[in-house]
């Protein structure tokens, strides 16, 4: 005879949309605890093609997507959702329109990316023809969506793009100049939400490891990427026009007048590690030198207290000394 698991997990394909729902919404209260995770994992060979074929049904059984959600936190669970095709199901749903569970499926496709397969079905690596579409139609719904509303549906996209640029084959696809990717992230940066803030940050760093062969195309965006790294570390104070005049107006205009300083140190910590990897080229420390940066380093060191954040300032402070440039770079300031 079946056991009581087996019966629940058979009535998801119930024909009665009631009783479906009732299943679905026994099997996310499962999903919240680690002993019914470990419980529905034992069916999940039945389990995920179930819930994968309730996402795209009504939206009050679809909006408990919850529990792939919740599966999706195992790996193993990952694994089997991402080699059964759940990315295309995911993207198939979240562009039909009037899908109501925009949110849930990013962050499903958020924990789906943290694997190099997920990461490869993501990509669509496999064929060239259409390959980086799903990233394209991700990266323009990320910059495109309002973020001055509490709802911003598309702000998880950040993670899914830091779990991309952790790989090779995804840096690459966001630094081509021709689709445009980094050019367009980058500019989110401004937004006032932290998840968005903390997504283009991570991207960021993790596409200037390609620093030593696509800086280029990294300093194609310098009237962008500059403000971006540079601003977080900037310190509070207000310069001198002495100062800013040797900046361009982006970053001049930012920093002669009060703003709020960027209290997250994990973003402080990525900008500064962003400007050592372009930094340890030649043509990065001169990039840097002729806006100004070293100057807004000097100062921001001054102001900064995290010790962590005082050692990547150090360290992007001793290239600069060793390194090629014009002017004495010093971070050995009194505290």
């Amino acid at each position: 005879m079946p056991t009581e698991l087996e019966e629940l997990v058979g009535f998801l394909s119930a024909p009665s949309p009631q009783v479906k729902k009732a299943a679905v919404d026994i099997v996310q209260g499962l999903t919240g605890s680690e002993d019914g995770l470990q419980s529905l994992c034992s069916h999940s060979d039945v389990l995920i093609p179930s819930l994968s074929r309730v996402l795209s049904e009504k939206k009050e059984v679809s909006n408990h997507a919850e529990a792939l959600i919740n599966l999706s936190q195992k790996p193993e669970q990952a694994a089997k959702m991402v080699a059964m095709g759940m990315i295309k199901t995911a993207m198939d749903i979240l562009y039909k329109q009037g899908s109501g569970i925009t949110r849930l499926l990013v962050m499903l496709l958020v924990n789906l990316t943290q694997s190099d397969d997920g990461i490869a079905s993501l990509l669509q690596t496999g064929d060239e023809k259409i390959q980086g579409l799903y990233l394209m139609k991700l990266v323009r719904s990320f910059c495109t969506s309002s973020t001055e509303t509490t709802d911003d549906p598309f702000e998880h996209v950040g993670s899914i793009l830091v779990n991309i640029s952790k790989k090779d084959s995804g840096r690459k696809m966001l630094l081509d100049p021709k689709r445009g990717m980094l050019k367009q992230i980058v500019r989110q940066f401004d937004s006032t939400n932290p998840l968005r803030k903390k997504g283009v940050s991570g991207t960021i760093r993790n596409c200037c490891f390609e620093a030593e062969t696509q800086l280029e195309n990294l300093l194609l965006i310098s009237e962008f990427l500059w403000p971006t790294l540079l601003l977080p570390v900037a310190g509070s104070k207000v310069y001198s026009e002495h100062d800013t005049s040797k900046m361009p107006l982006e970053l001049g205009s930012a920093l002669s007048i009060e703003r709020e300083p960027v209290g997250d140190p994990e973003i402080r910590v990525q900008a500064l590690e962003s400007l050592y990897l372009i930094s340890l080229q030649e043509a990065g420390r001169r990039a840097l030198w002729s806006v100004n940066g070293p100057r807004i380093l000097q100062v921001g060191y001054e102001d900064e207290e995290d010790p962590k954040v005082m050692e990547a300032f150090e360290q992007v402070g001793s290239l600069l000394v060793h390194g090629s440039g014009t002017e004495e770079f010093s971070t050995q300031t009194s505290k």
